[in-house]
């Protein structure tokens, strides 16, 4: 697989960065969505019990004032014309749309507040509603139906006349429903909210928005399914008008009916989507301006690394043309030397231009010491690679480092290859090296061994080779290099420095 260029590099590092703090900003913007959601599931449940509290103690001081007219003497003594003005003092407060009746058990209307032609007076519509006063002796609270006398939508709170323990007759206050529809206006927190009053059958008598449209009907669907399986519940459900809310609603166990409110959904969506998208705008506005300085770093970078290896080039070109005058030189200055002096110094040539070339192919930003080694000793395992054996770990070497090494190890393989373990068929060499602390200081041990070579007889004299390894260790590498003529094989010991090579 090619490897991504530079400005892929960057640019992938660049978005590998940003993407992440982008994700994690819109994580904590849904978070704060999830958090809302409930405070506002929470705010619902409140604003529809508050709101049931309010319309209890209104019903209860309606309650309140046709008991206290359910205990007049004018009413008990039959005496209307006494009672007529105490009931408008009643109603008064409620508005001219209000409507007192006072009935038999039949439903015969003995008095109303509209007419003092009793006689003429149609009996009640909701008997059921009668016969439960004087069945329970209790207020009662009726659901919206079409009143006989106003001949239109009216819910009636009904209380018990008793005298000498006998239910005399039951009276009947038909409110305003824009009493009703008054209070949820004023409990409405904005015009995100739905808020409605049902009866006991689930019918709207009261609502906000759209209140002479949905009076006299029926809850949605989605509302309706879930109003009569518990006394209070929040879920979600789509309004009349077709909007996805989230409802709450409770009933009132004085009256019977139910105050249901909801939010509508797109509420708490809309701010979502808006702080998503100003989230994802600012995110891809940074990402965009990483990318572009991305490029224009890799621009930079590319174009230093142009020059720098079209200066390793010239060096290369340099370097080679050098050893090449320097070949020439010699091979005109030893032109009346021997063969084998001639050789000896090409052969050194040679090992300087194998190490300038594979630092060349490394761009002189250093090379392995296992890659020197190979290319020292290639040429005496060529034929049988088992007669030269290296162990050691992966070691990286600076220039310096590895050109003198190269010189080091030529000359102990080219001895070898002339008096020692490689000069027969049958001599093997094995090259040890390792890592080692002396002094609070790194060093590079390597060791050379050789076995199966011709018998082993120290020199009498120094070759300039030898002086070369022990020179070249001590001056150029700050190490030493001993070597061990022992019976079965010479041991060279190389010793070098690591720290302050790079």
């Amino acid at each position: 697989m090619p490897k991504p260029s530079l400005p892929v590099r960057l640019a992938l590092l660049v978005a590998g960065t940003t993407l992440p703090l982008i994700v994690f900003a819109a994580g904590i913007v849904f978070y704060n969505y999830k958090q809302d959601r409930r405070d506002a599931t929470q705010r619902v449940l409140e604003t529809v019990r508050s709101i049931r509290l309010v319309l209890d103690a209104e019903v209860q001081r309606m309650t309140g004032g046709l008991q206290v007219l359910a205990l007049t003497s004018a009413l008990r003594a039959g005496d209307y014309d006494a009672f007529r003005p105490i009931v408008h003092g009643f109603l008064e407060q409620y508005g001219r749309d209000g409507v007192v009746l006072v009935s038999n058990r039949q439903g015969r209307q003995v008095f109303s507040s509209v007419s003092a032609d009793v006689a003429n007076l149609p009996p009640r519509t909701n008997l059921a509603m009668v016969e439960k006063v004087f069945t329970s002796r209790q207020p009662a609270y009726s659901n919206l139906f079409v009143g006989i006398v106003k001949k239109k939508l009216i819910i009636t709170v009904e209380i018990p006349v008793i005298k000498d323990g006998e239910v005399l007759y039951a009276i009947s206050f038909s409110p305003p429903l824009d009493i009703f529809q008054a209070i949820i206006e004023k409990q409405r927190p904005s015009r995100d909210w739905t808020i409605s009053i049902f009866d006991g059958e689930g019918t709207n008598f009261a609502r906000v928005p759209n209140p002479q449209d949905t009076i006299g009907k029926r809850a949605s669907p989605s509302l309706y399914a879930e109003l009569f399986r518990a006394d209070e519940a929040t879920l979600a459900t789509v309004s009349l008008e077709g909007v996805p809310l989230i409802t709450s609603f409770t009933r009132s166990s004085l009256t019977g009916w139910t105050v249901a409110g909801g939010i509508a959904e797109s509420s708490l969506i809309s701010p979502l989507w808006r702080n998503l998208a100003i989230t994802s705008a600012i995110g891809g506005l940074l990402l965009l301006i990483g990318l572009a300085f991305a490029v224009r770093m890799a621009t930079t970078i590319a174009r230093g690394e142009m020059l720098q290896e079209l200066l390793v080039e010239e060096l290369n070109h340099r370097v080679k043309n050098t050893l090449a005058i320097l070949q020439s030189i010699a091979a005109q200055t030893f032109r009346s030397a021997s063969r084998t002096e001639r050789e000896k110094f090409e052969g050194r040539l040679r090992a300087l231009a194998e190490a300038h070339n594979l630092l060349s192919i490394e761009k002189w930003q250093g090379s392995d010491l296992q890659d020197v080694i190979d290319r020292v000793l290639q040429p005496y395992a060529i034929n049988d690679p088992r007669r030269v054996r290296m162990f050691g770990p992966k070691v990286p070497l600076a220039p310096r480092l590895a050109v003198v090494l190269s010189m080091i190890l030529h000359e102990i393989a080219t001895n070898a290859a002339k008096y020692g373990a490689l000069s027969n068929d049958s001599g093997t060499v094995t090259l040890d090296w390792e890592i080692v602390e002396e002094d609070a200081t790194r060093k590079l041990r390597l060791i050379w061994t050789e076995a199966g070579g011709p018998q082993v007889t120290a020199p009498v004299q120094r070759g300039f080779g030898s002086r070369l390894i022990e020179r070249s260790a001590r001056d150029q590498l700050g190490g030493e290099a001993t070597v061990d003529f022992l019976p079965h094989g010479v041991v060279y010991t190389v010793s070098v420095a690591l720290e302050g090579e790079g």
